[in-house]
């Protein structure tokens, strides 16, 4: 299974932090291989929200539909999305520190079926893809990746 935990800091209310990766559109602005983020349904974010995530990688476009399966406001929710050959599981939590506002984001993909063959190489394009995620998350919070 690949892994990629993520930790951020930033000045911004910690509130403000939990709604705006709660509402799961958002990793459009800052995951550079996602071309597009919407919400299914007018559900708002919380305890089964969803959301149809498309990914580019290693040049195609995937459909993930996220839903949200654990939701604790403002502290911490958790996104699945099966897709066949990966299923997706992302924890995002959210604490208040001396220093501000610490997110951490904890995403593991795991391979169905003969994509279990190719798990090696799918963890190191993983971590890749998760540090210029974090990246990017960090230039939209105005904060800094704290660890990888």
């Amino acid at each position: 299974m690949a892994r990629y935990i993520g930790t951020i800091l930033t000045s911004r209310p910690g509130e403000e932090v939990f709604d705006y990766m709660a509402d799961f559109t958002s990793v459009a602005e800052w995951d550079g291989t996602v071309t597009r983020a919407d919400r299914v349904g007018s559900k708002p974010p919380g305890l089964g929200a969803r959301f149809e995530v498309v990914v580019r990688m290693l040049g195609r476009e995937n459909e993930l539909c996220y839903e949200t399966i654990e939701y604790e406001r403002p502290h911490r929710f958790v996104l699945k999305a099966d897709a066949g050959a990966l299923t997706s599981v992302d924890e995002v939590r959210v604490r208040q520190t001396a220093e501000g506002t610490e997110l951490v984001y904890d995403a593991k993909l795991e391979p169905n079926g003969l994509m279990k063959l190719a798990d090696p190489v799918l963890g190191l394009l993983f971590k890749r893809l998760g540090n210029q995620a974090a990246d990017g998350l960090a230039r939209e919070l105005s904060g800094q990746v704290v660890r990888r």
